[in-house]
């Protein structure tokens, strides 16, 4: 939908319809009756709103059902279980809060454009709104269950210190030129692009064996624990951009190896930071890498007859937080003639 292109559906019915399958009709409790209810201090259970992303209502405005009151008193049960801590509830809250927002904007935009386009024919399909929406959360409740799976699988691999701190790849991708090509399309063809650079890259990160951390803009964060898969996602990227019949746009890649904070999520530490550091700097196209990905990449062609990688050391480069950091372009070897 156009930015100029205006909703023929009052988007205040699909409102209704949400709030009904909330609610199970209208909300009855105020924040200060939640938090009696739930026998926590109203500060706390105010914390609580703001964590998720909410803006704190007043104290005695009807906002609230007995839902709210679940919710809290399922966190302080995972907290007197010691899934999360008194000091980490917050981030943890946070972390789930970011993450449905996220999700619950981009589905209601494609609910709403859904009964935008409906209007005019038959009217729009309330009916189906109301079933679709807890068929949403079916999803929701399976794909969790999945991951957590996965999850559980992965992590059991490990001791908590290696999950903690132990070696991994990052790495960033990033649409070359997204700035000026955003101002040539049309809001349709902007997301049908950044769709597409989004499905590509989950699709070759997942066959890696590793994970889309976020994506940030026009750019996406990944893992993927093995070196040399991560090395070929990188170069399968870059050659996706390169190819002129293939939709998916120009890149570059930025990777580096070792320790990583994952935590909630996300991924903290140097290598993080290295490797953002290696994408900005990277030419269109162009894989770039640091040294301990560049010596373990070498490491390993050099026990293989025929090598996999060339890696050529580049000049030392000058990067916030970074003075002489080095970098290492990347590309798959040479066929022996």
């Amino acid at each position: 939908m156009d930015d100029d292109e205006q909703l023929a559906f009052d988007p205040s019915l699909l409102i209704g319809v949400a709030h009904d399958f909330l609610f199970d009709g209208q909300p009855t409790l105020t924040q200060r009756q939640v938090a009696e209810k739930a026998g926590v201090d109203l500060e706390d259970a105010n914390d609580l709103w703001r964590y998720l992303g909410f803006s704190v209502v007043g104290d005695d405005q009807v906002a609230f059902s007995e839902a709210d009151v679940e919710a809290i008193k399922v966190t302080e049960r995972l907290a007197e279980l010691g899934v999360v801590s008194p000091d980490t509830i917050g981030q943890f809250v946070r972390s789930v809060g970011r993450s449905f927002s996220r999700l619950a904007d981009w589905q209601v935009r494609v609910l709403l454009s859904a009964l935008s386009d409906a209007e005019g024919e038959d009217g729009p399909p309330l009916d189906v709104v109301a079933e679709v929406i807890p068929l949403v959360e079916q999803v929701h409740s399976y794909v969790w269950r999945r991951h957590l799976l996965a999850a559980a699988s992965r992590i059991a691999m490990r001791t908590a210190q290696e999950e903690t701190s132990g070696p991994t790849t990052v790495g960033f991708v990033d649409i070359v030129g997204y700035t000026s090509r955003s101002r040539q399309l049309s809001t349709r063809d902007l997301a049908e692009l950044v769709e597409h650079f989004e499905s590509v890259v989950t699709r070759l990160v997942v066959d890696a064996r590793g994970e889309v951390v976020k994506t940030i803009g026009d750019e996406v964060l990944f893992t993927i624990e093995d070196p040399e898969p991560a090395a070929e996602a990188a170069l399968a990227l870059v050659e996706r951009g390169d190819d002129e019949d293939d939709l998916f746009p120009h890149v570059r890649v930025g990777l580096a190896y070792g320790p990583v904070l994952a935590r909630l999520g996300d991924v903290y530490g140097p290598v993080v930071n290295i490797a953002s550091r290696l994408t900005s700097v990277s030419r269109p196209g162009r894989v770039l890498v640091d040294g301990e990905l560049s010596a373990v990449l070498r490491d390993r062609d050099a026990e293989r007859e025929e090598p996999r990688y060339r890696l050529r050391r580049t000049r030392r480069i000058s990067v916030k937080g970074y003075e002489h950091l080095e970098a290492w372009a990347l590309k798959p070897a040479r066929p022996r003639e």
